[in-house]
Parts: structure tokens; sequence; C-alpha cells
């Protein structure tokens, strides 16, 4: 299986992963199964992402987190 991302959603996808993964308390993964698929997932996205090592991955991760938002218009949004 292959599954392609742009370099925004690669980015924005395996901050959230290292984030989720390394949280004690983490509800998200309800399957312990599914922690295969992840490491491996973000295994991949480490090797292939290395703004992660850039001094100014926080900076290019905003960008790219305000980029995907714009993307999306108003979906996700909750309505009031």
């Amino acid at each position: 299986m292959q599954i392609e991302l742009t370099g925004d959603q690669a980015l924005v996808l395996s901050d959230w992963l290292n984030r989720v993964m390394h949280k004690e308390d983490s509800n998200v993964v309800d399957d312990r199964a599914v922690w295969s698929a992840l490491f491996k997932i973000s295994g991949n996205l480490e090797t292939g992402l290395p703004q992660i090592f850039d001094s100014a991955y926080s900076d290019q991760l905003e960008a790219a987190r305000k980029r995907l938002i714009a993307e999306l218009g108003d979906f996700g949004q909750s309505t009031p």
C-alpha cells in the first residue's frame, strides 16, 4: 500500500503522531494492534522529513499548519 502526502501534510502528521505516541495517557489509540502501523508510519515520516532536524522547525510547522487550514476552508470548524 502506498499513501501520498504533500510536504505540509507529512510535516503536520509527523508532529501530531509524535505528540500522540509519547503521551502517557493517550486515549486516541484504543486498539493495541494499531501501534504497529503507527510506528511504521511515524518512522517513515521521520526518515523522510529533514525539516524535523532544522533549527526553524517550529516556524516551518506553523506555516504548514496555516496553509493546510486555509485549504480546508470551513471544514472541521464548530458552528456556534
